[in-house]
């Protein structure tokens, strides 16, 4: 049946309608169609409670008041009537039904007996109540529940439990009655036997309750009965929307286009679907099915959505990662609240911009990813990038996970882009990249373990080869440095993984370790005391932070003794420079000029080596202040560094990089 009339991408909840009334007065059935029944995005249409089967049904030919019969006017068979207390009224036997030639029947309510119709006391039609003392007489048309007829003088039992009709449609037997008053709670039927239209109604109405669990085994009963009605595939697909099992909520839309491709509520909802996952072309496909005019806001929605995947693709192109951030915000913002690319788009972001705990942390928030309605049409497989959605996914997993060091699942990951996306060369580059930095970080182990160090620093250098920004890589190679006794170099790869990785515990273990084989306990007691932060209850980093503590507190003093002052010290005579020259141990010249702009960028540097390096002396001469001297030292372009040792100078640098003559000052200091 052709679903045209529903062209609302929300419609409203059926009214009853007088037809419809009349129609379920009279117990015309209606047609499996779930135009009466069926969830919208966001409710389901509320079940119309029928009239319940017990209701007579009045033969034109029936009076509206009861009579008495005589004689055998009554009787189908012929025979004369068995009348008590000369009432006209036969007596019928168990299982016997009256016909419509007698009146309206007469059912027994345990103390007196009421008409159906017209709701007066049995018998001549009298209106007043038969007295609960004349045990003694009983009315005419004496049915009671089991059939057999009271003698005079028998009393009647009362039931104490109520009797309640059911409010469905289907053929629950004559008389229609539920003992207990038993009603739909937490998904039970009364009907042992319901057909599939009685199931979906009962699921309808768990749905409106918000019991969406419930109502999704009340849709699954009713397909396993009828398994090619699409509209109990669109009504379970409602079900698991609520539930948040999107995919699972596609596959059965899809199923039910399948069964119907005129199905426009299938359609409408798989369009509902697909932009929340984030996936506009299969959203556009079905909002515009078949030259239907779309819900306007829904087009917007949509049209705002491919807007923002359209400026993370520019975004992502350029490298520009912080518009990529802003974008994906935005475009999860819009609607697209449960879409797996969009979070590993904005994680791919923040790996790039080394904020490697932020890029875990949006991994961890993908959701589940329920891939059954890519496998079940594979023709309609979204991509983003160029690559097919799911591979994208995994691919930025595997990264982060090399990241982190967790080269086992990454490898794991990779390999499962690549099955599902195997012509693209993004895709396959990752994995071949993952492979090739986990070989290389496997052999440096083995190396590392049997003391071959220096080996073991050239294989993680080959994995740096195929991922320069892999903090693992940089970390394992500056212990290879520390046992080697390179200990500038340990610290130099040191720095290089916490600038990928900020809050890396074990590169900053090592650099502080580092900082104290070279000396430098200012730097080493920075470190420690950012690590006692971070692991409060680890005893081996408050001790060495308690070493670093003493010894830097023991070069203090004895820089003091020795003449050595955390300031540098102004030159402007020839004779005292003389005299800083011969002094012992290393001394740093720094000739510079107050109006020249370089001059004044590096001067807070040297002052910051001077409190770093107290075993170094730090001096300034201004050549504008003291030309005869910076003639005699032949200075032509400032900033100028001349670095003496013991009285000899040893070397003379021109505009040095912070870097470079921070290097330079300890190699000289060793």
């Amino acid at each position: 049946m052709s679903h045209s009339r529903r062209l609302s991408l929300e419609p409203a909840i059926d009214t009853i309608t007088t037809n419809r009334v009349r129609d379920s007065l009279s117990l015309q059935k209606k047609d499996n169609d779930d135009v009466i029944n069926k969830p919208d995005f966001r409710q389901l249409d509320l079940v119309n409670s029928p009239v319940s089967p017990l209701m007579p049904r009045v033969s034109p030919s029936s009076s509206a008041t009861p009579t008495s019969s005589s004689g055998s006017s009554g009787s189908a068979s012929g025979k004369p009537e068995i009348t008590t207390s000369g009432s006209g009224m036969r007596n019928l036997k168990p299982g016997h039904r009256r016909s419509s030639s007698t009146g309206t029947p007469l059912i027994f309510s345990g103390s007196s007996f009421y008409s159906a119709n017209t709701g007066t006391n049995g018998g001549n039609g009298a209106t007043s109540a038969v007295s609960p003392s004349s045990t003694n007489v009983l009315p005419a048309g004496n049915i009671c529940p089991s059939g057999r007829i009271l003698k005079t003088g028998m009393a009647t039992r009362v039931s104490n439990r109520t009797e309640t009709l059911c409010t469905g449609t289907g053929n629950y037997g004559h008389g229609n009655v539920v003992r207990g008053g038993k009603t739909v709670e937490n998904g039970e039927n009364p009907n042992p036997n319901p057909n599939p239209e009685e199931l979906k109604k009962l699921g309808n109405e768990m749905y409106r309750r918000g019991k969406f669990s419930e109502a999704l085994s009340f849709y699954d009963r009713a397909i396993s009965l009828s398994p090619e009605n699409p509209a109990y595939r669109s009504n379970r697909a409602a079900a698991l929307t609520a539930l948040r099992r999107l995919g699972e909520a596609v596959k059965e839309c899809l199923e039910a286009v399948k069964l119907d491709p005129c199905y426009l509520r299938a359609h409408q909802r798989l369009a509902s679907l697909y932009l929340r996952l984030g996936e506009a072309e299969n959203a556009r496909r079905h909002l515009c099915f078949s030259g239907q005019c779309p819900d306007q806001a829904d087009l917007q929605r949509l049209q705002t959505l491919e807007k923002h995947l359209r400026r993370c693709w520019e975004a992502r192109k350029i490298g520009d990662w912080k518009t990529a951030v802003k974008e994906t915000d935005a475009a999860i913002a819009n609607g697209a609240d449960s879409s797996p690319q969009l979070v590993a788009c904005k994680a791919e972001a923040f790996l790039r911009l080394n904020q490697i705990e932020d890029s875990d942390f949006c991994i961890s928030c993908i959701p589940r990813m329920d891939h059954q309605h890519h496998h079940y049409n594979s023709k309609q497989q979204a991509k983003l990038f160029g690559m097919v959605v799911e591979a994208y996914v995994l691919c930025i997993q595997a990264q982060v996970d090399m990241a982190l060091g967790r080269f086992e699942n990454a490898v794991v990951k990779a390999e499962r882009a690549v099955t599902l996306d195997k012509t693209n060369s993004e895709v396959v580059s990752v994995l071949n990249s993952v492979k090739m930095v986990v070989k290389a970080r496997t052999r440096g182990n083995e190396l590392f373990s049997s003391g071959r160090y220096s080996e073991a620093s050239a294989a993680y250098g080959d994995g740096l080869k195929c991922d320069d920004s892999n903090s693992v890589l940089y970390c394992n190679r500056a212990a290879c440095w520390y046992k080697l006794g390179l200990w500038e170099k340990s610290v130099e790869d040191c720095n290089q993984a916490l600038k990928i990785h900020p809050n890396y515990i074990k590169a900053l273990l090592r650099r502080a370790a580092s900082y104290g084989k070279l000396g430098r306990w200012e730097d080493s007691v920075r470190d420690y005391e950012f690590l006692r932060r971070e692991l409060p209850g680890d005893s081996e980093v408050a001790e060495s932070l308690e070493r670093a503590k003493t010894a830097l507190m023991n070069r203090s003093q004895e820089s003091k003794s020795l003449g050595f002052n955390n300031e540098v010290e102004a030159v402007s005579t020839i004779d005292k420079f003389k005299s800083a020259v011969s002094l012992p141990g290393v001394s740093v010249f720094h000739f510079k000029s107050s109006s020249n702009r370089q001059c004044e960028e590096i001067s807070p540097f040297i002052n910051t080596l001077c409190i770093r390096y107290p075993l170094v002396h730090f001096f300034k001469v201004d050549v504008e202040e003291t030309l005869a001297l910076a003639k005699a030292e032949t200075i032509r372009k400032v900033p100028t560094f001349k670095i003496y040792k013991n009285g000899d100078k040893v070397k003379e640098m021109i505009c040095p990089s912070h870097q470079f003559l921070e290097d330079t000052i300890k190699h000289f200091l060793l």
